[in-house]
């Protein structure tokens, strides 16, 4: 036990605590050269979640990591542990071939170390080794095979992945679609779809995610029909998801109506995402609606940001009604940066906007004193020099000068005052302002951007 901690982390601290455990741990390190044998062999019968820490320092690249693999051998325990960083270093021979005997271990520990390791040398080789395994008569090593070639991602290995769709085991079918998705090869796009009507929703899940990384139109409608049928929400998620990653607008009139039909709150929030990554104004009413009625607040929240990267300015009077009456200071303050988004040129903030000011929160002061900046309205010049003279926040005080030059703040009294202040950032600030409106954009630039990911 104390070697495989000694040879993958510098520090580990596991603490029982009733329900569960807790973790926490130093920055995760590889002794170079890497003692393969020597780890392999402290990780047979190793605790689930010792070797769950162990397997989170080797990663992947590219979209996601190794951990959002459908199965793997220790898929329970990987997922509640973070993902480290792993010195893919080649290995000698010698420990390729260790590895590659330590997939058929019957100990998960081995199996899960030995595939990530394999994973990261990328070889033909090591390629080939996955290929070979993907036809063995046992389904464990077929997922694990298929789980290897995901990781080092060779086109000699697409034909055999996309043959393995078809494998008896919803494992094998689950570990090759998100394979093929990691490989990201429009040969297989058909072959995903029509998985898409799989009887295991771990598969459906996997081959909707894998599709939505493969740079295709033509999956749209299938799509659609996901996002309006499937009984699984995890499916349906990741079906508006895909959608909104293929920026599809002529989607977007049936993913609004959806919006409102939809019972599970985590997809109709990324229902929500992809109408405002779609880049058109459709769904605006809907979005809207979910803004005023949703009783998630994270629906709400992204319903605002969407609002705001539609900029669609029919919606800043529902945007000035969440940040009156939005019990959640998340959706307040989005609400605040969408209306900031949307009003770039001088006109008339809501009065909600300057009260925004005393909030509790210094990431809502921060994007409603950005907001007031971007609106320049002249009438919220006493409201921002009141919160200026009370802020602490560093950020919200640039923000605040910011907003107080852009709303025609600038007389010399004012500048003079702020250059001769003891505050660095004041100063700053104020030389920003002399300079000219410009030198302050794109800063401060609150960002919300509630991305929600499968």
């Amino acid at each position: 036990m104390q070697r495989l901690l000694g040879v993958v982390t510098a520090s580990v601290l596991v603490t029982l605590n009733g329900a569960g455990v807790r973790t926490s741990y130093a920055a995760t390190v590889y002794e170079a050269p890497l003692d393969v044998a020597a780890l392999l062999t402290a990780a047979n019968g190793a605790p689930p979640m010792i070797c769950a820490l162990a397997a989170q320092s080797v990663r992947g690249w590219g979209w996601g990591d190794y951990t959002d693999a459908p199965s793997t051998p220790l898929s329970a325990a990987v997922a509640s542990v973070r993902s480290r960083d792993y010195n893919d270093s080649k290995l000698p021979q010698e420990d390729v071939d260790r590895l590659l005997g330590g997939l058929a271990s019957p100990d998960a520990c081995v199996r899960e170390l030995s595939v990530r390791l394999l994973g990261g040398q990328r070889s033909e080789s090591v390629a080939s080794a996955f290929v070979s395994r993907l036809g063995s008569a046992d389904a464990s090593m077929r997922e694990l095979a298929a789980y290897g070639l995901g990781m080092v991602r060779p086109a000699t290995g697409i034909d055999a992945l996309i043959g393995a769709l078809r494998d008896a085991s919803a494992g094998v079918r689950a570990n090759s679609a998100w394979a093929l998705g990691r490989i990201d090869n429009g040969k297989a796009l058909a072959p995903l779809t029509g998985l898409f009507g799989d009887r295991d929703a771990k598969v459906r899940e996997a081959a909707v995610v894998a599709a939505g990384h493969i740079d295709s139109s033509t999956t749209v409608p299938a799509l659609l029909r996901v996002l309006q049928n499937d009984e699984s929400p995890a499916v349906r998620r990741v079906a508006a998801w895909a959608l909104g990653q293929r920026h599809a607008r002529e989607a977007s009139e049936v993913m609004a109506t959806q919006l409102s039909k939809e019972g599970d709150a985590r997809v109709r929030e990324m229902i929500a995402w992809a109408l405002g990554d779609n880049g058109g104004r459709t769904g605006s009413a809907a979005l809207i609606a979910a803004l005023a009625h949703d009783t998630d607040e994270n629906v709400r929240e992204t319903a605002a940001w969407a609002l705001g990267e539609m900029n669609d300015r029919t919606a800043a009077d529902a945007l000035a009604d969440a940040l009156e009456g939005d019990r959640s200071d998340k959706v307040r303050a989005t609400a605040a940066w969408a209306i900031g988004q949307m009003r770039n040129v001088p006109g008339k903030a809501p009065a909600a906007l300057a009260r925004l000011l005393k909030s509790d929160t210094d990431d809502t002061r921060l994007k409603a004193a950005w907001s007031l900046g971007q609106v320049g309205d002249a009438t919220t010049l006493d409201a921002i020099r009141n919160a200026l003279k009370v802020e602490k926040s560093s950020n919200v005080r640039r923000a605040l000068i910011r907003a107080m030059i852009k709303s025609g703040g600038r007389s010399e009294e004012a500048l003079t005052e702020m250059l001769n202040s003891t505050d660095a950032t004041v100063r700053e600030a104020a030389v920003r302002g002399l300079v000219g409106n410009n030198a302050f954009n794109p800063w401060p630039w609150p960002w919300p951007r509630p991305r929600p990911f499968p």
